[in-house]
């Protein structure tokens, strides 16, 4: 279980700002859904499968939904929620009261991720940073990894209201950001940029021309516009060849069609990563 430091809240001012704190059932299930995964291989080889939610909102239901999810790949797995606003924990614990979870719990923390000894191998913070500065991200992000366990791995991310189109970076703790992953809601989606508004701060304001994440996706766009006779197929096919497409251009694709049927592909950080200078 968490240890106590953690049950009871920093002895400091967490450090970070309070979120809008907007949250629904099922709108991170995107990205739980990755983690569950192909980002399940820390989890999985953890000694102590111990998982932080930093940011969860004003409602404790995505750590709780996080914590189901992830118990298909580690069944002893524990999770954390941290949030700035006491009042926030103190809801979330009286939530907790009227549903016990013995592997669920909640404390004051912010970017100090105060957990005493105890690392998570997985910190997810979504739609956390988003109210930051660009220039802000970086030393945010090293912070974070700074919290890892060995091997462990941080998410930062972006979603819509409802979770129908979500992206996120994955941040190692030994060598920083290694990946982009983007994941749409297909039935309806007119463009896969449609989800650069969604793009986590560190790229949002990236995406003009003469920056990867714009060439990704404006690459993905064209490949999406090429694959169009799929669409007689259904979006889910026209989106597997759109990717198909992608990868065979030269770019970067870390993953396969077993998770573009899901609405999802991601490509390697340096592909996407800003310019600098």
């Amino acid at each position: 279980m968490p240890t106590p430091a953690a049950q009871h809240g920093a002895a400091r001012r967490p450090a970070g700002r309070i979120t809008r704190g907007t949250t629904a059932p099922n709108r991170l299930r995107r990205v739980d859904r990755w983690l569950a995964g192909p980002a399940a291989g820390p989890l999985r080889r953890a000694a102590d499968p111990f998982v932080v939610d930093l940011g969860y909102g004003a409602s404790a239901t995505t750590p709780r939904e996080l914590l189901h999810r992830l118990r298909a790949v580690r069944p002893d797995v524990e999770v954390l929620g941290l949030e700035i606003d006491p009042a926030r924990v103190a809801s979330a614990r009286e939530q907790l009261a009227a549903d016990p979870e013995p592997a669920l719990s909640f404390a004051l923390g912010g970017f100090e991720v105060p957990t005493s000894a105890r690392l998570p191998v997985v910190l997810r913070a979504f739609n956390v940073l988003r109210q930051y500065d660009e220039h802000e991200v970086g030393g945010v992000w090293e912070r974070l990894r700074s919290r890892l366990a060995p091997g462990g791995v941080l998410v930062d991310g972006t979603c819509d209201e409802l979770g129908r189109r979500a992206a996120w970076v994955a941040l190692d703790a030994a060598t920083g950001p290694v990946s982009l992953t983007v994941s749409v809601r297909l039935a309806g989606l007119h463009r896969p940029s449609d989800v650069a508004e969604r793009l986590p701060k560190a790229l949002i304001h990236r995406n003009v021309p003469g920056e990867g994440v714009h060439a990704a996706l404006a690459e993905l766009d064209a490949a999406w516009d090429r694959s169009a006779p799929m669409a007689s197929f259904g979006a889910r096919q026209r989106w597997i060849a759109a990717c198909a497409g992608l990868r065979e251009r030269g770019w970067p694709v870390l993953d396969g069609p077993a998770r573009w049927r899901l609405g999802e592909v991601t490509l390697a950080w340096r592909a996407v990563a800003p310019r600098t200078g």
